[in-house]
């Protein structure tokens, strides 16, 4: 069983909105540091973010409207907590407590992964998907829905009827899609918004690829300070996702799909 939601989801849009905004972050650092909140609906968008590095207001305002169209921004930016900048002081350590698990994409998630993409290609507006053993659900906001059922003829399409979504009807938050992004991976640490040196963005990428690799759940723990992760610098950890990251080709292109793409 798993649910997919497409990059124009309201919530998918805060996401690609906080990843733009942390890639602005590395053009004006080698290694900023860098936390997004964004909730955004109804012809407003909040953010707020602990920056090391300036951000200027008509930077993320070009970013709300190219991602999101003509809102309203409201925008905070103040630096990050001093303590948490001493963490960093002396080369990268661990920047949180977590837990982090990585586990295997499921054939049944690299179907419906494939489906939503299929589908948002012709209809790039916010959009949902179930697939649950042969029970496929499709909700496409600005749809035919006539000529969806001509290319899943046993799929339950827009079951309450045409929708047209967006931010004009629903509210968006970061990292709050998670099970989209992460499959059966999630754990308490969000993907979105944060830069490298935060272990919910960088060890959740690792606990991820390595169970890709090996075929088998990975599980890991860590707290804020640590040097070793796993058996490796916390360094060689974030140099792995940010192999990654950049593959993929920035934090928002990672935001617009997860890890599960």
């Amino acid at each position: 069983m798993f649910e997919k939601v497409n990059p124009s989801h309201p919530d998918k849009l805060a996401d690609r909105i906080a990843g733009a905004i942390v890639d602005l972050a590395y053009t004006k650092d080698e290694n900023p540091k860098i936390a997004v909140e964004i909730l955004i609906g109804h012809g407003i968008c909040h953010i707020v973010a602990e920056s090391s590095v300036h951000i200027d207001y008509d930077e993320v305002s070009d970013i709300v409207k190219r991602i999101a169209g003509k809102l309203s921004v409201d925008f905070t930016a103040v630096p990050q907590d001093k303590h948490l900048a001493n963490n960093q002081s002396n080369g990268l350590r661990c920047g949180d407590n977590g837990i982090f698990k990585g586990t295997p994409v499921t054939d049944e998630q690299k179907k419906l992964t494939a489906i939503a993409k299929d589908i948002y290609r012709e209809y790039p507006f916010d959009g949902k998907y179930i697939l649950d053993k042969n029970r496929l659900i499709i909700c496409q906001s600005n749809a035919d829905g006539e000529k969806l059922k001509e290319t899943y003829p046993s799929a339950e399409i827009n079951p309450i009827g045409y929708w047209t979504g967006g931010t004009n009807v629903d509210t968006g938050a970061v990292n709050r899609k998670l099970g989209s992004d992460m499959g059966d991976s999630v754990t308490g640490g969000g993907l979105h918004g944060k830069d490298l040196s935060k272990a919910d963005v960088s060890v959740n990428i690792y606990a991820w690829l390595k169970a890709q690799k090996e075929g088998r759940p990975i599980e890991i723990s860590c707290a804020i300070g640590d040097e070793i992760v796993d058996g490796l610098h916390f360094s060689e950890i974030v140099n792995l996702a940010k192999e990654y990251i950049n593959e993929i080709g920035g934090f928002e292109k990672f935001a617009e799909w997860g890890l599960i793409r």
